[in-house]
């Protein structure tokens, strides 16, 4: 059973953002790029299958620039068999970016194709469930994990108080979150054998963005704190301060 993978190239998420003089971008001096943390998960998902099952390709894909092939390598080196980058302007308009992953995926020989929950910059949850109505094929969003019995994949969802179980017909669409266990770190001589996996790069179809960004803000700086008193004493200014100033009472 082949599986597809969908990736993205996002800043890490223990980097400083900051934006940028045009008040429309950040920053990208000095920024480092990482796998989106939920994509990371899709791939040891995906690794996982192909172990149980003892066969199969996993392929990544990805949309972006020529800058996204590390991001590639690292999914490669973890265990995947081969990548595609599609090569573009990725803008927030989350249904561009679907049309464009579609039509790569429009025929592919997959029975399951993996997104990330959502990605770490953006936060919009789109493009999986997006992909799924114009490829019209079954989504499930929020997959921790799940198993395949015949042509049926039962996927585990964590709720409150509990899993919850949904069983979908392949091929499908999978939108996976946190599973219970966390991405393999690549070992040195997965690092070496990725550099020599193939990696098609090509130009991605046509998909012209509909949404413009028209403004980034940092969030404001936070007030320094300070100290009311000690013990119980404190206790009358500390409650004023909280339901006149904080408005937390």
């Amino acid at each position: 059973m082949n599986v597809i993978v969908c990736v993205k190239r996002v800043p890490d998420t223990e980097a400083r953002i900051r934006v940028d003089e045009s008040g429309r971008a950040i920053e990208k001096a000095g920024i480092k790029y990482d796998m989106s943390p939920y994509d990371a998960f899709a791939v040891e998902a995906a690794l996982r299958h192909k172990e149980t099952l003892g066969a199969g390709e996993i392929t990544l894909l990805t949309f972006g620039d020529s800058s996204a092939q590390e991001t590639l390598r690292k999914g490669l080196a973890m265990g995947a068999d081969k990548a595609v980058l599609l090569t573009g302007e990725v803008s927030l308009d989350g249904l561009a970016t679907a049309k464009v992953i579609a039509e790569e995926l429009r025929g592919a020989d997959a029975s399951l194709m993996l997104f990330g929950v959502k990605a770490a910059d953006d936060d919009q949850s789109q493009v999986g469930p997006m992909v799924a109505v114009l490829l019209d094929r079954p989504c499930v969003a929020g997959v921790s994990t799940f198993e395949v019995q015949g042509e049926t994949a039962v996927c585990h969802r964590e709720v409150e108080g509990g899993t919850e179980v949904v069983e979908v017909d392949l091929p499908a669409i999978l939108c996976m979150t946190k599973g219970p266990t966390e991405p393999r770190l690549a070992a040195l001589k997965g690092i070496m054998a990725a550099k020599r996996k193939p990696l098609e790069e090509r130009a991605a179809t046509d998909s012209p963005s509909r949404v413009r960004l028209t403004a980034l803000e940092e969030p404001p700086a936070r007030s320094a704190g300070r100290i009311v008193g000690e013990g119980a004493g404190a206790v009358p200014e500390l409650v004023r301060l909280l339901r006149e100033e904080a408005n937390a009472l």
